[in-house]
């Protein structure tokens, strides 16, 4: 059984009714604040439109290449339409240096440009003309489909002389630079958008695309009336335009005070990017792990784990070295785990602290820990989703979800849908669909929709 004393611990990571309510009504109201152009300056969450009007049909055909810069790794893909809901890719990962996730920008784009043509070279794709879709998972104001000017560098990366730049012209003029490949870049995009496109190209009723993994976001598709950052001109012939929330930022005028805990403060203070991302830091698997380390010093403290070990300071010693030490996949694999032998937590105990055996008791302790933190953050995600869901003018909504915490932990689905099922408008059927590679395959769908447009 669990102790009293661990679940008054996890207490302020529980969230009421009362609180969940209260925290949907804040974020809706933040939503439409974003999407107004009075109250836009002033709001948290941007809803900066993506100029992606067309939803993919499913007919498209061709060649397409997708670059997709989110992490500490980036990915190049050639994606082959064949019409019928069909694709094929291939696709190469190819690392960030740490050096140049912090140098200056000319150099993190002339590696990419250098990579993109090695990839082609190696497809024998060098004398052909390519259309490219750039996945660019940071926060953009959107001038147009090809048009990003990144806000803030979040993530870790922190290159000079991007912030107020177009990242679609700094793509652009690296591969000239090089002049060894015609390739052109005709989209830029968000992870979320990309999510979506993939998931409405498999089903037409998507309409809300959602990423957990290293950050958190999403976008939806809204009527272009309700977006006044729109230009005029890209009202006229179409009826709506997906939306990139950048959620993430939410919580920064104050609205999640009431249910931030110590340990999000303290996450928070000691990140690179301070008062910043306050509901990416409280959803995002960046930062879970920490979350999870620091609740488990505060219970080695109060003697609530590892009780009957006398290597208690031993181990605090261990997680107060390295903000890093807890990782968030082993949330996943604990959660995972089955009782009584807990032979994975009991794994990942011995890895951390070197402790042979832990009892059942302690690894009970260690769940419930990640539960509390995992099932927050499940559900601070669906009200959000929540929101999106219920501004949209369809009746039937498919979600597109994608990320490794949504696709890895065994329970973040089932904690959502709990959610939702209190939240989304009762008129509204609704469901959850696990996105195939939406930053790869997404962002060709953009390219060949924006390619067929034009």
């Amino acid at each position: 059984m669990l102790d009293a004393e661990v679940r008054e611990l996890m207490q302020p990571f529980v969230l009421s009714d009362y609180q969940v309510q209260e925290v949907y009504s804040r974020f809706c109201l933040e939503v439409a604040r974003g999407l107004k152009r009075s109250t836009h300056p002033q709001a948290n969450v941007k809803c900066f439109p993506t100029y992606v009007q067309d939803l993919p049909t499913g007919d498209e055909m061709g060649k397409y290449l997708a670059l997709d810069l989110g992490g500490t790794n980036f990915r190049v893909l050639l994606v082959s339409l064949k019409g019928h809901h069909d694709a094929t890719v291939d696709s190469q990962i190819y690392a960030v240096p740490k050096d140049l996730m912090v140098g200056s920008g000319v150099q993190l784009f002339d590696h990419i440009a250098g990579c993109l043509a090695k990839f082609v070279e190696k497809h024998d794709m060098k004398t052909a003309y390519l259309p490219l879709g750039f996945t660019f998972s940071f926060p953009c104001v959107q001038l147009g489909l090809k048009e990003g000017i990144l806000v803030r560098w979040t993530k870790g990366f922190d290159c000079a002389g991007v912030e107020g730049e177009d990242v679609g012209r700094m793509l652009h003029e690296a591969i000239q630079r090089r002049g060894d490949a015609d390739i052109a870049v005709v989209a830029i995009l968000n992870d979320t958008t990309g999510t979506l496109m993939s998931c409405a190209h498999r089903n037409a009723d998507c309409r809300v695309g959602v990423i957990v993994g290293t950050g958190c976001n999403a976008c939806y598709v809204e009527d272009v009336e309700n977006v006044d950052l729109l230009r005029a001109d890209f009202k006229k012939s179409k009826r709506s335009v997906i939306v990139n929330a950048e959620w993430g930022a939410f919580g920064e005028g104050g609205q999640l005070d009431f249910v931030r805990t110590e340990y999000d403060r303290e996450v928070d203070e000691k990140s690179i990017n301070r008062a910043e991302q306050l509901f990416e830091k409280m959803t995002a698997g960046m930062y879970l792990g920490n979350l999870v380390r620091l609740v488990l010093l505060r219970a080695l403290e109060r003697k609530l784990i590892f009780k009957q070990s006398s290597r208690r300071p031993e181990f605090a010693g261990v997680l107060q070295r390295n903000e890093e030490v807890f990782e968030t996949r082993y949330i996943s694999e604990i959660e995972d785990d089955s009782f009584p032998e807990f032979a994975s937590t009991r794994k990942i105990v011995k890895n951390l602290f070197g402790l042979e055996k832990a009892s059942v008791e302690d690894c009970q302790t260690l769940r419930y820990i990640c539960e509390c933190v995992a099932k927050r953050a499940a559900t601070l995600v669906a009200i959000g989703v929540s929101g999106l869901v219920n501004r949209t003018s369809n009746r039937r909504v498919i979600v597109g979800m994608d990320g490794s915490v949504y696709r890895y932990h065994p329970k973040f689905d089932a904690y959502m849908r709990q959610t939702l099922q209190k939240l989304v408008k009762a008129d509204k059927e609704w469901d959850i669909m696990l996105s195939e590679d939406g930053s790869g395959r997404g962002a060709a769908l953009v390219a060949a929709v924006a390619s067929k447009s034009k």
